[in-house]
């Protein structure tokens, strides 16, 4: 019996958490090993070059191999799976899926993460002081127009990509989850994908990212509510 995987990730990674999601979801027996990219002794420069977050360790006919970064990892659990657990047998849904994965990996993160995430999770850490006060205001205005896109997906579709659940719902979750916990998400402006959040949190998958604390900083009191 080969060894479980191990998850190299930083909890309040939005990369990382979207691993945690569909390692969940493909019932991955895995174990975790919590990394601190922002520290020159971070193991993880020793398992990828660029040194992110998450890697994951595992047995493939008794060699370790390392799968480096989210996109590596979700390409093993499709190709275990034979492409059609968190992607739809749907051709144009598979595309939708992608478009958005990239569209996060891109576009949101340029826009909202580099900016929010910046202020509330990595100052604190780096201990570069306070957030700046006209950053998240700049942070919050390309959120609300980023989220305007995503109500209008919730609103037509039962997921984000098409009929079914895939890679695209819980890579938004993973994003969408850290701003949550700071309280930065406006979920009273987009109803459809609140809705759509509170189903995707309800899932088993997400029960580990709701018992995730940062240091010095409770969750908004709706983090943890499934019914919220």
């Amino acid at each position: 019996m080969s060894a479980p995987a191990v998850l190299y990730h930083f909890n309040f990674h939005p990369a990382s958490r979207a691993a945690r999601l569909a390692l969940g979801e493909a019932k991955v027996d895995w174990g975790e090993e919590i990394v601190r990219p922002w520290e020159a002794d971070c193991p993880l420069f020793d398992l990828n070059p660029s040194g992110m977050p998450p890697v994951l360790k595992v047995n493939e006919r008794g060699r370790d191999i390392h799968l480096c970064e989210l996109d590596a990892i979700l390409g093993w659990i499709e190709d275990r799976s034979r492409g059609e657990l968190l992607l739809s047998s749907d051709v144009m849904e598979r595309a939708e899926a992608r478009r958005l994965a990239t569209w996060f990996a891109r576009r949101f993160s340029d826009d909202v993460d580099s900016v929010l995430l910046h202020e509330r999770v990595e100052k604190p850490l780096l201990k570069l002081g306070s957030p700046d006060a006209r950053q998240l205001r700049e942070g919050r205005e390309a959120l609300k127009d980023h989220l305007a896109m995503l109500e209008g997906l919730a609103s037509a579709r039962e997921w984000l990509a098409g009929r079914r659940m895939s890679q695209a719902d819980l890579i938004a979750a993973g994003h969408l989850s850290v701003l949550d916990y700071f309280g930065e998400m406006p979920w009273g402006i987009v109803p459809s994908l609140k809705d759509w959040y509170s189903k995707i949190k309800s899932r088993p998958s997400f029960r580990t990212l709701l018992s995730d604390r940062f240091r010095g900083v409770a969750p908004a009191s709706w983090y943890t509510d499934l019914d919220f």
